[in-house]
């Protein structure tokens, strides 16, 4: 599949490419992202620039759709559909992001996740797309119920990460659900 380039508001969504190395080496020294992503720690510009290779060549087998998040040019965070699969029933795949620490707060991850989830629904033919995070991860979590996302419980265990394995609040949503923010029990 070629990459999708998407645009809203106030954010262009690009596959990464090489210019975006040396922001993402930056952004990913935050140790917030390592804590509660699978992004490597120590993160350096080889991981970067291997980020970039992989997710290009993920998007060509369809296997993830993932995106640099632009904001007045620079990378302001990154949000992808991960392991997308394909069933005769109906595609499915998990959303996953980050934000570069002095973007947080300015709301950068749900505009881009109406965007993916819009794309992944009316475009890619998605029928459900799964949410995952450590368990503690509020700000995740928030961003997912304001994206609709239904809570569906907490898997022990379930997250595995370079640092080992995590308990993991997961979280859905059906391209037939209305998108409305339900009450969550965690938050």
């Amino acid at each position: 599949m070629e990459p999708v380039r998407l645009e809203t508001e106030r954010l262009v969504l690009a596959a990464p490419t090489p210019e975006d190395i040396d922001q993402i080496t930056e952004a990913c020294q935050d140790p917030e992202i390592p804590r509660w992503t699978t992004v490597p720690s120590p993160y350096t510009r080889d991981s970067a620039r291997e980020f970039v290779e992989l997710t290009a060549r993920r998007w060509a087998d369809g296997s993830h759709a993932t995106w640099s998040m632009h904001a007045d040019g620079a990378v302001v965070g990154s949000i992808g559909l991960h392991h997308v699969t394909d069933h005769p029933s109906g595609a499915q795949a998990e959303l996953g992001y980050w934000v570069a620490g002095a973007a947080r707060g300015r709301g950068y991850v749900v505009e881009a996740g109406r965007a993916v989830l819009d794309w992944a629904f009316a475009e890619r033919g998605l029928v459900r797309v799964d949410w995952r995070a450590v368990v503690g991860n509020v700000p995740s979590a928030r961003a997912a119920r304001a994206l609709g996302f239904r809570y569906e419980g907490l898997q022990r265990q379930v997250l595995v990460s370079p640092r080992g394995r995590d308990d993991g609040w997961v979280g859905g949503l059906l391209a037939t659900d209305d998108r409305v923010p339900q009450g969550w029990p965690i938050l």
